[in-house]
């Protein structure tokens, strides 16, 4: 047991963690394990391979993972921005090379091969995009001579131009509605607020009639039987399959033929085997996550620990929203991992990124005491010191 006298790396690290954000976090890394053991074995099939194939994977880079979590989350605010900075200078450069050296599954070119795994820069580029903006944000109010609106603005074009090329429309509106979000929190005038909305209604219709994929997809959600529904169709037999309690540890059906059932909708998998009650577990989890990381974010002074908590944890709560409620036919198909369960190297250490941003943001500093405000007392004590506030 670590004393609270210890001045050790590891005993301030323990101390000052947010300990419920990142039991949560754990939790749902070792339930993607468990899920993964439910779901690919049936695709590893199909595919002809190993049929443990996808655990072993999830399993190699589950270690490299929690390695990325808990470094990141000991890293002061200056050096998770330096870090966000090498990150999307590298995820940006890995956009702009799938373009040229990607490979094309289903009609989108959004893998590079990396020492024979498969990388998908999309999902290395969101934190640190975000992080980089809140940043440039919170500067641009103390430092007037540095267009930081501006540059953020740029940045974000520059991004979501890469990712419609690729095409990846939906991580191109899930980044789009995170950036959005900063720019709100930041203090965006109402009067910008409408024309924004407007962009966005337009890029929406510029996709449906343009994007014979996207057109195709939101069809079917109106009309199912203007095309083929299969995937979800077999997503909601699983989950009224599976009932309240489930069927039993392996003894799910419907995700025997369900393309893809240890990506895009192992949520179905886990209603069909472990039942409703366990997958209101899951979405609890998730939820106080995003909860638990909001409150936190609300009590910093700091405006660069706030915008980035800020939008990380929105970042990590939409993604997981969009998920599940395709799962569930609310919204139309997009191919999006649910954070830390679906299969995916790539989802996995992105996501242990972004997490390890937030717990890194929102561990507790010692602090000078400083005169109660409005909110009686909550904000008596900054979360930041001096030398975290640098450059």
């Amino acid at each position: 047991m670590v004393s609270r006298t210890d001045r050790s790396p590891l005993a301030e690290w323990l101390w000052t963690i947010d300990r419920y954000m990142l039991f949560g976090v754990i939790f749902l890394m070792a339930s993607g394990i468990v899920l993964s053991m439910a779901a690919s074995p049936p695709v590893a099939e199909r595919l002809g391979v190993d049929p443990m194939h996808f655990v072993k994977r999830q399993a190699f880079f589950l270690g490299p993972a929690l390695a990325v979590l808990l470094g990141v989350s000991a890293l002061s605010p200056r050096l998770v921005r330096r870090v966000a900075l090498l990150g999307l200078v590298g995820a940006v450069g890995m956009l702009v090379a799938t373009l040229f050296i990607g490979y094309e599954i289903k009609g989108a070119r959004r893998w590079v091969s990396l020492f024979g795994y498969s990388l998908q820069a999309s999902e290395f580029v969101k934190p640190t995009l975000i992080v980089i903006i809140a940043f440039l944000l919170s500067e641009a109010p103390r430092r007037p001579e540095v267009p930081g609106n501006f540059i953020s603005i740029l940045l974000y074009l520059i991004v979501a131009a890469l990712l419609i090329v690729q095409p990846d429309f939906g991580q191109t509106i899930l980044v789009s509605v995170v950036v959005a979000a900063l720019f709100f929190v930041n203090g965006l005038s109402w009067f910008a607020i409408g024309p924004l909305l407007m962009l966005g209604v337009g890029g929406f219709f510029a996709a449906f009639t343009y994007l014979p994929h996207v057109r195709s997809r939101i069809m079917r959600f109106i009309d199912p039987s203007s095309g083929d529904t299969y995937q979800i169709d077999k997503a909601i037999d699983s989950f009224v399959s599976g009932g309240w309690f489930g069927r039993g540890v392996g003894e799910g059906t419907v995700k025997r033929i369900l393309p893809d059932s240890h990506t895009d909708f192992i949520f179905a998998v886990a209603a069909e085997e472990y039942g409703i009650l366990l997958s209101v577990v899951i979405v609890s989890v998730f939820a106080m996550v995003v909860l638990r990381g909001l409150y936190m974010a609300m009590q910093e002074q700091d405006p660069f620990s706030r915008l980035s908590v800020v939008g990380l944890v929105s970042l990590f709560g939409l993604q997981s929203c969009i998920n599940m409620a395709v799962n569930l036919n609310l919204i139309p198909p997009k191919g999006m991992t649910l954070p830390f369960i679906s299969s995916g190297g790539s989802s996995l250490l992105a996501m242990a990124l972004t997490m390890g941003f937030v717990l890194a943001l929102t561990r507790r500093r010692p602090q000078p005491r400083k005169t109660p405000g409005v909110f009686g007392g909550r904000f008596a004590a900054t979360r930041k010191s001096p030398k975290d506030e640098a450059a």
